[in-house]
């Protein structure tokens, strides 16, 4: 036989005299002891498998099943996993085997380890899950609710209309202020200046200044106009080109062109 693959001790343990309770012990023509301890021993080819009974082997292995009451299954098919490998290493002993076709011992070792390690971890994941809290045993539910009288106490007493007049109030506070700036009716100095000019030319006495603002002008515009006359009539006084005449405070201002303008 070939040398022992890797991660042996995961189907043979370390040390095998250390058994657990309840283990299986066997007592068959050719050995006594363990199965761990008989599977280990082969392994390391210190046994001779020839002398060994599959037939007793599996006997004991199946009296084992009967006679265990509270066996554990884990514990179970490990030693089935046991015996089924002792019976394959007999086998290889007895009959010949086709390197091309079957594969060695060691591939078979590796094929069969790896199923064990998804078992295993398919196992602790199993007793993970059962040792989370359950519903009902270590967790309970949100009861519901104790039912409980509601007492309404008004604070104050409105109609309908005093409810909407409230809401109207509110929405009113609440919007925003619209301003509207209107544009005022006005005379620019640069209007009078050239309605004082175009005047100016016809006038051939002393006019009154009321006489060059816009006929019908409403009041707003009146008012804008005469005081842009009376700026315009002292530029152009200023420029020579008309002459200023009021004979006491107040009293109305004329205005007339210059001869020499």
């Amino acid at each position: 036989m070939s040398d022992e693959p890797e991660n042996e001790g995961f189907f043979f343990p370390p040390e095998p005299a250390a058994s657990e309770e309840g283990s299986l012990t066997l007592n068959i023509d050719g050995w006594e002891g363990p199965l761990d301890l008989l599977l280990a021993l082969a392994r390391n080819q210190k046994v001779d498998l020839r002398e060994i009974s599959i037939l007793e082997l599996v006997q004991e292995y199946l009296k084992y099943i009967a006679s265990a009451q509270t066996l554990r299954l884990e514990l179970a098919a490990d030693y089935l996993v046991m015996a089924a490998w002792l019976t394959y290493l007999k086998s290889g002993l007895l009959l010949p085997r086709d390197p091309e076709i079957e594969p060695s011992p060691e591939e078979l070792a590796l094929r069969l380890q790896m199923r064990l390690e998804r078992l295993n971890a398919m196992r602790e994941s199993g007793a993970r899950l059962l040792a989370r809290d359950r519903i009902g045993r270590d967790v309970f539910m949100r009861g519901a609710p104790e039912g409980l009288r509601v007492v309404k106490d008004r604070q104050w007493q409105a109609e309908y209309y005093d409810l909407i007049a409230a809401y109207s109030r509110v929405k009113v506070r609440g919007a925003p202020a619209i301003h509207i700036v209107r544009q005022r009716m006005v005379m620019t100095l640069e209007d009078a200046l050239a309605r004082v000019s175009m005047m100016l030319g016809e006038a051939i006495d002393w006019m009154d200044i009321r006489h060059f603002l816009p006929p019908g002008a409403p009041p707003e515009l009146r008012k804008s106009a005469l005081a842009s006359s009376f700026l315009a009539t002292l530029e152009l006084a200023r420029q020579g080109k008309l002459e200023l005449q009021q004979e006491e405070s107040f009293a109305p201002l004329r205005i007339k062109a210059t001869t020499h303008g």
